[in-house]
């Protein structure tokens, strides 16, 4: 266990530090005590002393602002967004996925009482419904509250049918299960919240009523800003967990034991345990390990499924013809857009994350995946608005649409925008394209005369996967052993419009010939189409792209294997790892290289806003996590070099 060490230090840290000055809207002196650690361990169950803590913050939670979330790198001022969000989310949407989460946490407890009882009670639905809603509130996901209120009503039918099929099997629910932790407030424990059939939700406005008791400020109140921020944490990182598995699934590849660990991380939160912050901890890394193993079953899904990825040239240059933009993360929508638009003169390309489709055997068979177009995901008000067909939304990120592309687009799976179609898929998991499809062909398309007019660019090259690299370990290693190739920099992650990531574009002026860079997810984006040329002596190329952002797995893959030929672990490896972070998936992929315990970590442009000094300070001593020198990209190239 974690406890008793990281408790001291966090408490040595505090008495050697000053006051920490409130950061913003939500964030104030008396918040940022961190009270768990202010008494004894256990202090937190002084149930009479926490109470009355609730009842004097009760005035001020309504009065304070309309929202808290910062469960995003752009949150506002990099403090949290309490008015509306930076990414758009109003205050109305930001409370219901709070509700959402806290009626999850019920669903997923009982949905544990159900697994470790000696019946043991499973319920595929309730599975999936778990992953794909927790994935819903996932940043950039889901702006429609019509959405949400399905979600919420949705959660308590699974509830009470599982509760129903825990009764016929003659399983109770032990009392324990359902007391009150103080951190949920005025609220009841959500297992019981979902019981009680006398709550009756007819209605957004009814669940607002609700929703606004069941976010993070009443825990920051209650337990103080570190334990609260790390409960975050490890919910943050379950929402990415969860994505990659609800990817996962639609390809027919799940894994019972990650049902189970996601329940158990769920029922953990609703437990006195969660007051403990060493057991956060832990159960942060445990999830970590949880990732790595669903990473690992998103690539087998790919694989089994289209074939392992092979470098492929893509265009980023369009052709004549009707078209159809597709964006987001999933490669099974790609594929039955593909089939439901062969021969229907309709041409397909791909959008941020979607690049890496284009290595894929099964999906670059198809003539009519033409190329891709537009850059990160934060450049769609953009891209979209200058595409002259439809626009297919897969998963994050998503942005509120403009007026003048509003027409265009389509949400799919647990994405969601107000007034715009969405597309659901039916029992078996089909879905009927046939609203976008209709839309393209309505659509101009791109004319031989609007080409003539485009700037030309120059092709990319994607797929390098672990089993291409591999397949040329044996340059790699000869590279490394005369000195030819010096050091390998992973830099990947989440790509944004703040200012500060110039640091990663300008990160890559300052490496010497002799290195390689590998990168991952739509952080790629900053330098995909530059020239990087070969590694001198050798025919293999120095830009090497992994993939999507869970191709996080294969990086990994690569890196073991090679730490395996040198008889050395990662750490020791000529390798620096430099990941941009912005949503939740990134954070899952952190938990997990932590997990791994990899050490010398650079994380930016900004570290997340729901850890707090003394919580950083722990992975800093324990990881030597780095935050980026945003400002001087020179400075971390030459700290990278010398393996530091």
């Amino acid at each position: 266990m974690l406890r008793t060490p990281i408790m001291s230090k966090i408490a040595s840290r505090k008495a050697a530090a000053p006051a920490v000055a409130a950061r913003g809207g939500c964030r104030r002196v008396g918040a940022m005590r961190v009270f768990a650690f202010q008494k004894s361990a256990g202090s937190v169950q002084d149930k009479n002393d926490l109470h009355e803590r609730i009842q004097k913050s009760k005035d001020l939670l309504d009065a304070e602002s309309a929202m808290m979330c910062y469960q995003c790198e752009q949150t506002k001022s990099g403090t949290g967004c309490t008015d509306i969000g930076v990414c758009g989310k109003t205050p109305e949407v930001s409370a219901l996925q709070d509700l959402l989460i806290y009626s999850v946490k019920g669903l997923g407890s009982l949905a544990h009482v159900a697994r470790t009882s000696p019946a043991k009670i499973e319920d595929a639905a309730v599975n999936t419904f778990i992953n794909g809603a927790i994935f819903s509130t996932l940043t950039n996901v889901n702006f429609a509250d019509d959405r949400f209120l399905e979600f919420v009503t949705d959660c308590r039918k699974l509830h009470a049918q599982l509760a129903a099929k825990m009764a016929a099997a003659g399983v109770a629910v032990p009392a324990a299960e359902t007391a009150h932790q103080p951190w949920f407030g005025s609220m009841p424990h959500p297992l019981a919240w979902n019981s009680d059939a006398r709550v009756a939700l007819a209605g957004v406005g009814e669940m607002l009523e609700v929703a606004h008791k069941t976010g993070v400020k009443e825990r920051q109140h209650v337990l103080g800003e570190t334990l609260a921020g790390l409960q975050e944490l490890l919910m943050y990182g379950l929402k990415g967990l969860c994505a990659y598995a609800h990817h996962a699934e639609a390809l027919g590849h799940t894994d019972p034991a990650v049902y189970a660990d996601v329940q158990a991380y769920l029922h953990f939160l609703c437990s006195p345990a969660a007051a403990d912050v060493g057991a956060v901890l832990d159960a942060c890394f445990r999830a970590g390990t949880t990732n790595f193993r669903v990473m690992e079953m998103l690539s087998n899904a790919h694989s089994d499924t289209f074939g392992h990825p092979t470098p492929t040239p893509v265009t980023l240059n369009p052709v004549p013809g009707k078209a159809i933009l597709v964006t987001g993360h999933d490669m099974h929508d790609i594929h039955m857009l593909l089939e439901q638009t062969a021969g229907k003169g309709i041409n397909v390309y791909t959008h941020g994350e979607m690049l890496p489709a284009h290595g894929y055997p099964g999906l670059k068979k198809y003539p009519h995946l033409v190329g891709h177009f537009g850059g990160a995901w934060y450049r769609q008000k953009i891209d979209f608005a200058v595409f002259p067909g439809a626009v297919a939304v897969t998963t994050n990120c998503v942005m509120d649409p403009l007026t003048a592309y509003k027409d265009n687009i389509f949400t799919i799976n647990e994405t969601g925008l107000s007034g715009v179609p969405h597309i659901s898929a039916d029992a078996n998991g089909h879905k009927d394209f046939t609203p976008i499809i209709n839309r393209a062909l309505q659509l101009p398309g791109f004319t031989a005369e609007r080409i003539e007019k485009m700037e030309k660019k120059r092709d990319v090259t994607v797929g390098f996967g672990h089993k291409t690299v591999l397949s040329v370990a044996p340059q790699l290693v000869e590279a490394i052993q005369e000195k030819r190739l010096e050091h390998i920099f992973l830099v990947g992650g989440c790509d944004g419009s703040e200012p500060q990531r110039k640091y990663y574009s300008k990160l890559y002026q300052f490496m010497p010939t002799n290195t390689m860079v590998l990168t991952l997810g739509c952080g790629k984006f900053r330098i995909f189409d530059q020239d990087f040329g070969t590694l001198p002596g050798t025919d293999l190329p120095r830009l090497l792209d992994m993939g999507q952002c869970n191709d996080a797995y294969s990086a990994l893959v690569v890196a073991t294997e090679l730490a395996k030929v040198f008889k050395t672990d990662v750490n020791h490896l000529p390798l620096s790892l430099d990941l941009s972070w912005f949503e939740q998936k990134a954070v899952a992929v952190l938990l997990t290289l932590l997990s791994l315990g990899v050490r010398n970590i650079r994380l930016g442009p900004r570290l997340p806003a729901f850890l707090t000094p003394e919580a950083v300070g722990v992975l800093v001593d324990k990881f030597n996590l780095i935050p980026a020198n945003v400002a001087d990209p020179a400075a971390d190239m030459q700290m990278m070099m010398d393996c530091k």
